[in-house]
């Protein structure tokens, strides 16, 4: 999977917002990896309509997939890829015989090795913020064919130290931010975007 900037904007809402609209004001700021949850307003509609209007200039996918029959429901709405908040073994299979990309949670050693095991892309380290980067570090150590997606937490001030281990982060309320969605202040998206990959690259 091409991560683009290396940061993967998710898009959480829980009142209705124009999705499609979001996504373009992220992307004009560079921001091409999006991730809309599935337990947003009418994130299925979205995942299809974004990928209809922005086509090969975004990559779309569903995050917060809580079963196997989520992915189905996401993938087959054109998600190209696939996030779950807890490792799912299900999931990771269903999505790999789908060829999605599946980017799959997991916090503690065990769940991490778990899910790289079972067939993962990527695993998302959720809560990243509250772990840190050492934590990161000290499970890279033994486990350094790990492709670890830090998630939550990540800020405009420590997204450069997460992206010098780590292949991608993942980006929520500090990108996507939900007042901003809601008021449709879409150039300010846009200027928050481009924000977050200049200090991506430091």
């Amino acid at each position: 999977m091409d991560f683009g900037s290396r940061i993967i904007g998710i898009i959480r809402t829980f009142e209705t917002v124009d999705l499609v609209q979001t996504c373009r004001a992220l992307a004009e700021g560079g921001v091409n990896v999006l991730e809309i949850t599935l337990n947003s307003p009418g994130a299925l509609a979205a995942i299809t309509a974004v990928k209809l209007e922005l086509g090969n200039a975004i990559q779309i996918g569903a995050g917060t997939v809580l079963s196997r029959e989520d992915a189905q429901r996401a993938i087959d709405a054109g998600a190209q890829f696939v996030v779950t908040p807890t490792f799912q073994k299900e999931t990771i299979h269903y999505c790999v015989s789908r060829r999605a990309t599946i980017i799959s949670g997991a916090m503690t050693p065990t769940e991490i090795y778990q899910t790289h095991s079972e067939g993962a892309d990527y695993v998302k380290l959720f809560p990243a913020g509250g772990l840190g980067i050492e934590f990161i570090k000290a499970v890279l150590g033994p486990l350094p064919m790990v492709r670890i997606v830090p998630t939550g937490g990540v800020s405009i001030e420590n997204i450069s130290d997460f992206l010098k281990i780590c292949p991608a982060v993942g980006v929520a309320s500090n990108l996507a931010v939900p007042a901003l969605m809601a008021d449709s202040k879409w150039d300010e998206l846009t200027a928050l975007a481009s924000k977050f990959v200049a200090a991506a690259t430091e």
